[in-house]
């Protein structure tokens, strides 16, 4: 594998320029008390509370997601051409999401495939011809962002239906300045702990028409859910209340929250349960987590679901190679932020190509989360290859494949002490009336050497994500 971008030393070891600082103060700090620090970061963490559910562990088995002491710094002039380019990726993916459940113009001009859309399980046709508030589909998006190369920035991935992971940004941030506040009396550091703020502002700005004082809830599933710590921490940080599908009902397409003064109306929900679970009346008739009734008061626009039901059509990964047409569809412009060259499967060229290069190659299925679900080629045995090949062929449009990026590296504290590892990146866009963009995101790291696998559940860590001002 050709030798990846460091993030913060240059070929010739050297601290690149928005790193001086950091690097000054590291190499004056002794590595005792940085020891001490990362010990003392593991107990506060655990006092707080930030800990991950992980599915097929058992029973109520919880995680500390691991946090790196050394952060991931982003200088100004790349932070304007990230924010520009994710402003510009995200309004298209919005524009995309009108379109096909409206007048599908993209499909007529032969853009997009229609049956990739209209055969898809993530396309929900009981959203066709229906009117969201402001043609806003997704209002919250995770967008994942790679280095590789000479450092060229690529989107991975989007991710438009819940995503998750924005209060280990704010958590890791508070950590970093109770640690080590010198560092931020040294650099300019552009704050991310306003994101509760303009996600309120965001929900509120796109409640039903003609409601001035609108009541927010976020919606959960329970603690059982892997993110139930974010779904918490979001609620109490907005002010507002969390809840799950049985504190809510409908009536008359209303839907009204359970209090100890009786029901309340709930004008926008931020939901974080899938489409399938949200109302047994019209998606999974066994759900147990959802609100019977409140896809009619969405219908009636009584009610605003952020994100709205429909939007994993967008960030199905058999839809991401088109997301560059997408934005020369709607925007009549270049993408600023380019995708990795990616293989589509259900293609006979693309699928002859992928089976003939399979140990060089990462292959995805379409629907697959969180690190599972893939084949990382030359991290791979040759008896799992053959495994995965008989997969493909089995149901090659269940997959894309994708060449194995050298990710960036950023030096990362590990027992040995400071050593690269592989890392990547999710800003969140905010889109209502505006779109905002905190500068900022979560750096997320592969702890195990030469690992590019970065996903908490796979044992990844996180860090802090600097955006400097200056």
């Amino acid at each position: 594998m050709p030798v990846s971008y460091d993030e913060m030393l240059d070929m010739g070891g050297a601290a690149r320029p928005h790193y001086g600082g950091f690097d000054r103060w590291l190499k004056a700090t002794p590595q005792e008390r940085l020891e001490q620090k990362r010990r003392e970061a593991e107990v506060l963490f655990h006092r707080v509370g930030i800990t991950f559910a992980v599915y097929g562990e058992k029973e109520g088995a919880e995680r500390l997601i691991p946090f790196d002491i050394v952060p991931r710094i982003i200088p100004r002039d790349e932070w304007k051409m990230l924010d520009a380019g994710l402003r510009q990726r995200v309004k298209a993916l919005n524009l995309f999401l009108h379109d096909v459940y409206h007048d599908q113009e993209i499909l007529a001009a032969g853009k997009v495939p229609s049956d990739l859309i209209l055969n898809n399980a993530e396309y929900k046709p009981v959203m066709r011809g229906m009117d969201v508030p402001g043609g806003i589909y997704s209002h919250i998006s995770g967008v994942d962002i790679v280095r590789a190369g000479a450092g060229e920035y690529y989107v991975l991935e989007d991710n438009l239906r819940v995503p998750s992971g924005v209060s280990y940004m704010i958590e890791n941030r508070r950590m970093m300045m109770r640690l080590f506040p010198e560092l931020f009396a040294m650099h300019a550091v552009a704050p991310v702990e306003h994101y509760p703020d303009r996600l309120h502002d965001v929900l509120r700005s796109v409640a039903p028409e003609g409601v001035d004082e609108p009541a927010v809830a976020v919606l959960t599933p329970g603690f059982h859910n892997s993110a139930y710590f974010e779904h918490a921490f979001l609620a109490q940080q907005m002010g507002v209340e969390l809840v799950e599908g049985q504190d809510l009902f409908v009536r008359d397409d209303t839907v009204y929250m359970r209090t100890t003064q009786g029901p309340q109306r709930v004008h926008v929900i931020y939901r974080r349960i899938n489409d399938d679970f949200l109302d047994p009346t019209v998606f999974n008739p066994d759900s147990m987590l959802g609100v019977p009734g409140i896809f009619a008061a969405y219908k009636a626009g009584r009610v605003t679901l952020a994100n709205a039901i429909g939007a994993g059509i967008a960030d199905d990964k058999s839809v991401y190679p088109y997301v560059p047409d997408m934005i020369r569809f709607y925007l009549g412009e270049e993408p600023i932020l380019y995708n990795v060259q990616t293989y589509k499967l259900r293609d006979a060229d693309d699928l002859a190509y992928a089976l003939d290069h399979l140990p060089e190659l990462v292959v995805k299925e379409v629907h697959g989360a969180g690190g599972y679900g893939m084949l990382v080629g030359p991290a791979s045995t040759k008896e799992q290859i053959a495994e995965f090949r008989e997969r493909i062929l089995a149901e090659p449009a269940k997959y894309i494949a994708q060449p194995t990026l050298a990710l960036s590296s950023c030096p990362t504290y590990v027992a040995s002490g400071l050593a690269p590892r592989h890392v990547d990146f999710r800003p969140y866009v905010l889109s209502g009336k505006e779109i905002h963009i905190v500068p900022g995101g979560l750096t997320r790291v592969a702890l195990a050497e030469g690992s590019l696998v970065v996903n908490s559940s796979q044992g990844g860590g996180t860090k802090d994500t600097w955006v400097l001002e200056g």
